[in-house]
């Protein structure tokens, strides 16, 4: 049986599937919805919906606020690597990485072999000279070049 996130997951990606890619709910409504509290939901939107996996949410609170989930528009696979290149930062972890490169699948942005050549290249396990402290810097540095050589035609 699916646990309740994955339901409320799936509901939310078929609304903002049928609404073009974007989606404003009312929190207090949606958690009435699936009988459960407003911090599910709250739970949901932090972890499923974030940048990294494609997403950009906008809360406003106050007077029937609402949150707003917005598929990141990829009408260009350059504009959608820059902005993924902006969003990084200075770490980022094996898992973190891992999520982007299958996006970048599921978009299209790559193929399956080029997904696993960055996989393997971003590893811990290529990384042993790396002090663990630093590996999250030098895993950003390397997924970052690699996704410039991509914006270069």
């Amino acid at each position: 049986m699916a646990r309740l996130s994955d339901i409320i997951e799936e509901f939310l990606k078929s609304l903002i599937n049928k609404e073009q890619g974007a989606v404003e709910i009312q929190r207090n409504e949606l958690a009435n919805m699936f009988n459960c509290v407003p911090s599910q939901i709250n739970y949901v939107i932090s972890t499923r919906f974030t940048t990294d996996k494609g997403y950009y949410v906008e809360s406003r609170r106050g007077g029937g606020g609402y949150i707003s989930i917005k598929r990141i528009n990829i009408e260009s696979a350059g504009d959608y690597l820059m902005h993924i290149i902006s969003s990084v930062g200075d770490k980022i972890s094996q898992h973190t990485c891992e999520i982007f490169i299958k996006n970048f699948v599921d978009y299209d942005i790559i193929e399956e072999r080029e997904a696993k050549l960055m996989k393997a290249a971003t590893s811990d396990k290529v990384m042993t000279d790396v002090p663990l402290d630093k590996r999250d810097s030098a895993r950003a540095t390397i997924l970052k070049n690699m996704l410039m050589s991509l914006t270069i035609d």
